[in-house]
């Protein structure tokens, strides 16, 4: 058996010392989550992430740096995610469009107020990408290749 990761991509966006968040239903438990998903087929992660925050908060992200770059096994079912994570603003929301199936609403948080839910995160990589981002952690964007062809 070939070993794959699940490549994912996160949106890190903080306002006002708050964080822009989603709020998901995932095997019919709430749980607390950046804006973030699954890399299509064919898509560059860039063009990943600000897919997915359109799609689960209607925001438009623009990312501007890379906060980090996390591998991550999931304890029960053995499957691993590699995940992507970007950091940036938000403009020109669209209030009247529906969010992606699963999602049950966008939130914005402060640090204090994820701690004080960790056990709702969705997992560990939510309060760790948090962390650095805190912390300072930014890449340039330009460490992205996306070869075509």
């Amino acid at each position: 058996m070939t070993w794959k990761p699940h490549v994912t991509v996160a949106a890190i966006i903080e306002q006002d010392n708050q964080f822009l968040m989603v709020e998901e239903l995932v095997h019919h438990q709430r749980v607390i989550n950046q804006p973030a998903g699954h890399l299509d087929p064919d898509e560059s992660l860039i063009d990943a992430v600000i897919r997915e925050t359109r799609e689960e908060t209607a925001w438009l992200f623009t990312p501007q740096y890379i906060s980090g770059i996390y591998l991550w096994k999931h304890p029960q079912n053995q499957k691993s995610f590699l995940r992507v994570a970007f950091c940036g603003s938000v403009h020109d929301h669209k209030a009247e469009q529906s969010l992606d199936e699963g999602i049950i609403q966008t939130i914005w948080k402060t640090r204090s107020q994820l701690l004080q839910c960790e056990h709702s995160l969705r997992s560990p990589m939510v309060m760790r990408c948090i962390d650095d981002y805190v912390a300072g952690k930014r890449y340039p964007m330009d460490m992205l290749i996306h070869l075509t062809a």
